[in-house]
């Protein structure tokens, strides 16, 4: 997916209870809270509109409120059936965090893009993704590849420790590193391409990392290595460097 698609107000398509439940429980916190709430939304495979509702059922859910510290508490539970995970945020906040090209930009692009309001009477959800993409619009290259060459660290990081365990026949371990390698080997690709996923299942799907081996992981980590080099820094520096970067 492209830094431009995705937007806001995807029509629903759908009728698994997830709807229902996200629904009900955006009624609830405009009851609760009706001087403090500013937009209530959903983000993820329901603001898409194309998941089929199988797997955990989940439906991510966005709380905007006129004020930092009010509204609900961020939370996380099941309810009929369906994982509800409530994000609550501040107006200003918000819009701060989605003006932010992160190491993490590739996996946290797509909240800011794609919602469906529950509630949103002033359209502040086409006022968050306008600001993001304006965001990218006038985003420099070097931000996208410093963001990368701190995702490629994490990355190498990750590898190095799972291939480590791997040594000491530590399997479990070695395998959640080699699962966050390939997660952080998936960024960077996002970042160098400026390409926004859906979630870190979809990041490593889409990079062709889910089932990449050890090997393959560190053949991916070495051409990005490169890449970073030839876009003018490289990953491996002086202490000189490193104190003055």
């Amino acid at each position: 997916m492209s830094a431009s698609s995705g937007q806001t107000g995807v029509g629903r398509g759908l009728d698994d209870g997830r709807w229902a439940v996200a629904e009900r429980v955006a009624e609830a916190v405009r009851r609760r809270f009706p001087a403090e709430v500013l937009a209530v939304a959903v983000h993820g495979p329901l603001a898409h509109g194309d998941d089929d509702g199988g797997g955990d059922r989940e439906a991510g859910m966005l709380v905007v409120t006129y004020r930092s510290g009010t509204g609900p508490p961020p939370a996380t539970r099941r309810v009929d059936g369906v994982l509800v995970d409530l994000t609550v945020a501040g107006a200003e906040d918000y819009l701060a965090q989605a003006r932010v090209i992160s190491a993490l930009w590739p996996l946290t692009a797509d909240r800011y893009v794609t919602t469906q309001a529950l509630h949103d009477p002033t359209g502040w959800l086409r006022t968050l993704r306008d600001e993001h993409l304006g965001r990218l619009a006038r985003a420099r290259p070097a931000e996208f590849s410093t963001a990368a060459r701190q995702a490629w660290y994490r990355g190498s990081a990750a590898h190095a420790r799972a291939a480590r365990l791997a040594e000491w026949y530590e399997t479990d371990q070695a395998l959640l590193m080699l699962g966050e390698a390939r997660l952080a080997a998936a960024t960077v690709t996002g970042l160098l391409s400026r390409t926004y996923f859906r979630d870190p299942g979809d990041a490593v799907r889409r990079t062709g990392l889910a089932g990449a081996d050890m090997t393959e992981v560190g053949a991916v980590l070495a051409r990005q290595a490169e890449e970073l080099a030839a876009r003018g820094r490289a990953v491996d520096g002086t202490i000189d460097e490193l104190l003055t970067s």
